[in-house]
């Protein structure tokens, strides 16, 4: 009994700093974590305020502290246990090499979305349009993976590498867009009368803009009709507007002054009897 005593004696300091440790290493922990969500919805709320920031990069930055505060809170923790953290940094160094080898693919992505974050070919809210075949408008950029919704609301997630190297066709970054309407107009109907109706149809859209200036010209001739192009410039935000009320008005108003659409003919000629094969 005095063996066993003695014994508990000599262990019970040890297992008293162990308690501590155990309990200061949990409380480091639930801090740490809870400060890396505070600081990141602090870098969040602050950087959706600010004008000057540009909304692609903030899921990454919200990522890089979040991550950073946690990385620092398991390195405190382990050594609140006596763990050599520079060895183990050395250890999670010679780790990471091996799986960075590994995961190339992955790397590549995470190279890419930061060349997209520096060079910005997209961002946040903006129509894009890959030669891919995918386009959609860019919801978020973030650390491995691009977020686009397309027009009829599905979701795609991209590699970044995929979204880097494809040629990207951005409808959004300007401010402006040019709109051409080729409409035919058939042979025989006067076409001054159709092109100072087109014009007129034009000038109507609240849509339009005066500078650059409206065209409507003759530009090709078919078989069946000569081509007018209708060409006219408008803000992006308003492209389609303009593209779905122009083609409604001009087709209305052409009918509704007596000009029908041309309609293709062909000539067929009989051969005289005795004629020649």
């Amino acid at each position: 009994m005095e063996e066993a005593l003695k014994e508990f004696n000599a262990w019970a300091p040890k297992l008293v700093d162990l308690g501590l440790n155990l309990a200061v290493a949990l409380l480091i922990l639930i801090i740490g974590w809870w400060v890396s969500s505070l600081l990141g919805s602090w870098v969040r709320r602050a950087a959706t305020r600010s004008k000057k920031i540009d909304p692609t990069i903030v899921p990454m930055f919200y990522s890089t502290v979040v991550w950073t505060v946690r990385i620092f809170t398991v390195i405190a923790v382990l050594a609140r246990f006596g763990v050599q953290t520079a060895s183990l940094i050395a250890v999670l160094g010679a780790a990471g090499l091996a799986v960075g080898l590994a995961l190339q693919g992955t790397l590549q992505n995470i190279a890419a979305g930061i060349m997209l974050l520096i060079l910005r070919p997209i961002r946040a809210g903006e129509y894009v349009a890959l030669s891919t075949g995918v386009d959609g408008t860019v919801e978020e950029v973030g650390l491995f993976l691009t977020r686009l919704i397309q027009v009829d609301g599905i979701h795609l997630t991209l590699p970044n590498s995929t979204v880097w190297n494809a040629t990207i066709t951005n409808y959004s970054r300007n401010k402006t867009r040019r709109l051409d309407i080729p409409v035919p107009v058939r042979y025989g109907d006067n076409l001054e009368v159709v092109v100072a109706k087109l014009r007129a149809i034009v000038d109507a859209r609240p849509e339009t803009l005066k500078d650059p200036e409206p065209l409507v010209k003759v530009v090709d001739y078919k078989e069946n009709g000569v081509v007018v192009n209708v060409r006219v410039w408008t803000e992006s935000a308003k492209y389609w507007d303009l593209r779905w009320g122009l083609y409604q008005d001009i087709r209305k108003s052409l009918e509704d002054a007596g000009f029908q659409p041309p309609i293709p003919m062909r000539e067929i000629q009989n051969a005289k009897p005795g004629a020649a094969a």
